[in-house]
């Protein structure tokens, strides 16, 4: 057999064929490398269209403001988890899709979508009908961002604001010269001040909170959730607080301009509502106060109807005070320029109805009448067969409160076994009431809630609220108005009762849950609210809100750009959103709201990046009204 040598030309050739493919690999090799080295260069240079809407991990020194100013959301510099695109785009290309809403004209600066004057007028003016929630149409709505008014300031910090508002914010003197001698409010250079006066309280309210007191106790801690029908600017709640004793504050949008407003101003809870045909959005057994200084509404009327309402929204063994017509008649009566026979058979009316629903009337005294509710319904029975108006509601669900027709009956109470029993469980009494097991958890009348289940929640929150801490001026004085726009069991308000703050709490009427008689039982406030509407408040009324998966909730219900349009009504500019949800969601949420002139920012989960829920915190920037625009 022929044997090849070394030097033989088949062998030259195999050893140039081994070169070639090493060359080749070689060559390649640094191509790839040259290539890769390229690429990222490109990527780390080019410009990122939507470089805000990275999400990274919370960087205390970075993100925290230590001196209780807005958030900062500079990009940071490490890590970061990118979501983004990155295609050689131009830009120029997609001016459109990130193009800002419009501002809306200044004469809507006080725009409210359901409770517009001009829209209620065509409703029926009995039972003020007109003033009730009208909503407007999908051809009604306007997508344009609500101006402040030209000279708009941030306004005073909590306690000063209770005192004191910016004329500028809500220049309106109406109620200055319309209340002058009741004390409600007076114009001061460039500033509002509220003497804490009121319509049967010229002296102020502190004073007949404490005619009050010596009437009945407002300082154990039994009485902790109250409601002021009619209510000005919210003096009587506002001086409440000082006793620990939080009040949901209402009144129409009418000839009073600007009442609820002025309340939200001033860091007291208020909201746009009125006595009319609807229930009021709160659930049974709700209040343990409820309150009317001379608020004109007929309580012995229509058959009942309108204390009947009370007595469904008052907790068992909860008081409602009366002051004004007709109390004390007799003494007021010319002042009043009313007869004593009309006043006479107005307050034998209310005193008929009050004794039909099974009310006690534990003081009269002067100006002030107070009626208590039993604490349950087993002498009430005895009772009802004198009186037959109101009859006893047949409904299954006393809670329903959204548009539901108000009716003329008296809500049953949950059965006891004896007659020292609280229907429907007792609450402890504040402050351990906040974190005390809700009555209405321990009974299991909430699907999937239990006692361990609220403890979780609990615990989940005491670790949020520290997140947010590292994240969000909370715990510096920052916030006065907070809102959870999806409260659950409220435990986000909770987690805040030692800070200088308030919150409304807001049960979906979507939820698969409804929580917020709980939340009531645990000493805080809230209303029921269908998000694919407007919220009953003015524009620049709230500091804060939060929104835990509200939108993944509504996101297949109705646009969430109304949603989001709505959130920036209601939110004082430089105030903050915080928006937990799956990462889809809030990238579809940063881009709108890039397109409402916020700054945002998505974090990570408090318990990592691999939890696939995002934070998106978000400022509102300020901007106000072109000066030169008049409304």
């Amino acid at each position: 057999m022929a044997k090849d040598y070394p030097a033989s030309p088949k062998a030259q050739h195999l050893q140039e064929s081994k070169k070639q493919r090493l060359t080749y690999v070689l060559v390649v090799s640094a191509l790839c490398v040259a290539f890769y080295v390229l690429g990222a260069w490109q990527n780390s240079t080019m410009p990122n269209p939507v470089a805000d809407s990275a999400i990274s991990r919370v960087d205390c020194d970075t993100v925290a403001q230590r001196d209780g100013s807005v958030p900062s959301f500079a990009p940071a510099s490490e890590n970061v988890l990118d979501f983004d695109a990155h295609h050689q785009l131009n830009l120029s290309n997609t001016e459109s899709a990130v193009q800002q809403f419009p501002a809306c004209p200044l004469n809507q600066s006080e725009y409210t979508p359901c409770e517009d004057r001009k829209r209620g007028r065509l409703f029926d003016r009995d039972m003020l009908i007109y003033r009730e929630r009208h909503c407007p149409g999908k051809d009604e709505q306007i997508r344009c961002l609500i101006p402040a008014p030209p000279k708009y300031k941030n306004p005073f910090r909590w306690p000063e604001s209770r005192d004191v508002a910016w004329f500028d914010n809500i220049p309106h003197k109406e109620l200055s010269i319309e209340k002058a001698v009741q004390n409600w409010i007076r114009v001061e250079g460039n500033k509002f001040r509220f003497p804490g006066g009121g319509t049967m309280f010229p002296h102020g309210a502190d004073a007949y909170i404490d005619e009050i007191s010596k009437l009945i106790s407002l300082s154990d801690g039994r009485i902790r959730t109250a409601i002021d029908t009619g209510c000005g600017v919210a003096s009587f709640g506002a001086y409440l607080l000082k006793r620990n004793i939080i009040t949901v504050s209402f009144a129409p949008r009418d000839t009073h301009e600007a009442q609820v407003q002025f309340a939200l101003e001033r860091g007291v809870p208020a909201i746009l509502g009125v006595m009319g045909s609807i229930r009021l959005p709160y659930p049974s057994r709700a209040f343990d106060l409820a309150h009317c200084s001379r608020c004109l509404i007929p309580w012995g009327g229509h058959d009942g109807l309108y204390l009947a309402e009370i007595d469904r929204i008052l907790r068992p063994g909860g008081y409602w005070i009366h002051s004004g017509p007709p109390i004390n008649w007799k003494t007021h009566h010319n002042g009043w320029k009313r007869a004593e026979e009309d006043l006479k058979r107005e307050q034998d009316k209310i005193e008929d109805v009050a004794r039909s629903l099974c009310w006690n009337k534990v003081a009269e005294k002067e100006d002030l009448s107070i009626w208590q509710k039993p604490k349950n319904h087993l002498e009430c029975a005895d009772i009802k067969k004198k009186h037959k108006i109101p009859h006893v509601c047949k409904s299954d669900n006393p809670d329903a409160a959204w548009y539901k027709k108000m009716e003329s009956c008296l809500t049953p109470l949950p059965e006891v076994s004896n007659q020292g029993s609280i229907a429907g469980g007792e609450v402890a009494r504040w402050p351990k009431r906040a974190l005390t097991v809700p009555p209405r958890v321990k009974r299991g009348t909430i699907p999937g809630i239990d006692e361990k289940k609220f403890e979780e929640d609990m615990k989940l929150w005491e670790k949020r609220l520290a997140y947010y801490k590292r994240t969000t001026p909370i715990a510096q004085g920052r916030y006065r108005n907070v809102m959870d726009m999806n409260a659950n069991l409220g435990g986000f308000a909770a987690s805040l009762v030692k800070y200088p703050v308030w919150v409304m709490n807001v049960v979906p009427v979507n939820s698969d849950k409804d929580t917020l008689g709980a939340i009531y039982e645990r000493g805080f406030i809230g209303t029921y609210q269908d998000w694919c509407e407007a919220f009953s408040t003015y524009p620049r009324t709230y500091d804060l809100l939060h929104a835990d998966n509200l939108f993944s909730i509504y996101q297949d219900r109705c646009d969430i750009t109304d949603i989001l349009l709505e959130m920036d009504r209601i939110l004082r500019p430089e105030g903050t959103a915080i928006i937990r949800d799956t990462v889809d969601v809030l990238t579809k949420v940063q881009a709108i709201a890039k397109r409402m002139r916020w700054d945002s920012r998505i974090l990570d989960h408090e318990d990592g990046p691999f939890n696939q829920e995002k934070v998106l915190v978000a400022v509102k920037t300020y901007w106000t009204a072109d000066p030169s625009e008049h409304s």
